[in-house]
């Protein structure tokens, strides 16, 4: 989700650099078995999708779905630390087969890389108490509602443009947020909800609730080297399982305190 626009011209040249010089020869799933290893780029700057542990090494929820992948490969994991600008170059250039870290599907990433069915969802929507839940995001479009957002982040132009009645309280960080909406200074945020449990956990006291009708729901996939059909479809397959198995809901539950807001549904039509 959200970190794409300015990049997009750079990245586009950056593939089409390393496709003009026969560098992006992605590893199909026979050489990956060959390999006996499979390279998965996770961003340990997005918890927790991925995160340092006490040891400095790459953990959390990604880490727990690409070592699941290995292991119905029969093969090693190897980690590749990627930031957000080097997702895309590093699928494209064969430094890594496949790359995670809130990998949102889109049109214009579509054209440089493949994507896999969704791994997880990213809600755009409300948090609130249950004495302010109400039925629709768009229902807090009122005076009598002061929202508490991070100053500086997307959502805060957003709130001013669609939600113009309701009073904005814009503090430093996401804790302080969680805190105002705790003490009953706000009734409500509006931001990407599923990264916002962690903090909630500190306020066991409150009845936190979603509401029903998001802004938007973004599916995260895997993302592949273009036209690497071979790995791109027993990715699908084996995320089916993952799906259907339980493991995902497993790995979130586990990392993020809670379930997923929009569940993916396991579906035999893919």
């Amino acid at each position: 989700m959200r970190r794409f626009g300015k990049i997009l011209l750079s990245m586009s040249l950056i593939v089409a650099i390393a496709m003009m010089a026969g560098l992006a020869q992605a590893k199909s799933l026979d050489d990956i078995l060959k390999a006996g290893e499979i390279r998965v780029g996770i961003n340990p700057t997005l918890p927790p999708l991925g995160v340092f542990n006490d040891k400095n090494e790459i953990d959390g929820f990604d880490k727990d779905v690409a070592q699941a992948i290995a292991d119905a490969l029969g093969v090693k994991l190897k980690i590749v630390k990627v930031g957000s600008p080097d997702r895309i170059p590093f699928v494209a250039s064969d430094k890594i087969d496949f790359v995670m870290g809130a990998m949102t599907r889109n049109p214009k990433r579509a054209q440089i890389i493949d994507f896999t069915l969704p791994v997880h969802t990213e809600v755009f929507g409300v948090l609130t108490t249950a004495e302010n839940k109400r039925d629709h995001w768009k229902d807090y479009n009122d005076a009598g509602i002061t929202l508490v957002q991070v100053r500086g982040t997307t959502p805060v132009p957003f709130i001013k443009e669609n939600l113009p009645e309701a009073k904005l309280l814009l503090l430093d960080n996401y804790p302080d947020v969680i805190r105002a909406l705790a003490q009953g200074r706000g009734q409500a945020m509006l931001d990407v909800v599923d990264f916002m449990w962690g903090h909630t956990a500190t306020h066991k006291n409150v009845n936190w609730e979603v509401v029903k009708t998001p802004v938007n729901v973004y599916f995260c996939c895997l993302g592949v080297a273009k036209g690497n059909y071979s790995l791109r479809d027993w990715l699908n397959v084996e995320l089916f399982e993952l799906h259907r198995n339980g493991k995902i809901d497993e790995f979130w539950e586990k990392w993020f305190g809670g379930a997923m807001v929009f569940k993916v549904p396991a579906t035999a039509w893919f």
